[in-house]
């Protein structure tokens, strides 16, 4: 089954709800973002799920020792990597469970992933002013161009309306959302989260 990580995650009432519901991974963002969170919250939040709960950090061009000493503090259990980051610095953190998210916009931005060694790689919409959380997608059948083993997450754009589609020609480990569950921009919807995760499980 498809596994399902909410985004952007800024209270523990919006946590528990996409956990309760069926989410499978909780994402804290601590780069500049209108869905930024402290590391104090974040911890805060981690410390109050589930067990079987993954929690992840994304990060945006932080160097390994910060990222290490946040994932430390926090408690969390994977990192995921949104910036210009080079291949050496998931061999720096090769004590943490990684995902290196990659922006497309056509097939030739799939050339420079087979660089990367990461658990998981996260294909994001690309836009030239953020470097993720825009609610931009792109053509998913450039997917089928990459030859990996390595599991493929899928984010950019999907909401409740168009995920099963993104789930069917890609046939991703996972799927990824942030602003496809929001009411607004930075704020999470119950109503949204729960048909983003029926449409998921179908």
């Amino acid at each position: 089954m498809t596994k399902v990580k909410i985004c952007g995650i800024k209270n523990l009432q919006d946590a528990i709800f996409a956990v309760d519901y069926g989410a499978d991974a909780i994402g804290f963002v601590f780069a500049k973002s209108v869905r930024k969170v402290s590391k104090e919250k974040a911890r805060a939040i981690v410390r109050k799920l589930p067990p079987f709960v993954t929690t992840v950090g994304l990060f945006v061009n932080e160097t390994a020792e910060n990222i290490e000493a946040a994932c430390r503090f926090c408690g969390l259990d994977a990192i995921q990597l949104h910036g210009d980051e080079q291949p050496n610095i998931i061999n720096k953190l090769k004590d943490i469970k990684t995902i290196k998210a990659f922006r497309i916009q056509n097939e030739k931005d799939i050339t420079s992933i087979k660089k990367y060694k990461p658990n998981a790689i996260l294909l994001d919409g690309y836009s030239e002013n953020q470097m993720g959380g825009t609610g931009t997608s792109f053509d998913w059948k450039i997917v089928k161009k990459l030859k990996t083993s390595i599991p493929i997450i899928v984010a950019g754009g999907l909401t409740h309306l168009n995920v099963s589609q993104a789930i069917k020609i890609v046939n991703p480990y996972g799927v990824d959302v942030s602003s496809g569950v929001e009411r607004e921009r930075g704020v999470k919807d119950k109503r949204l989260i729960k048909k983003f995760i029926d449409a998921v499980i179908g």
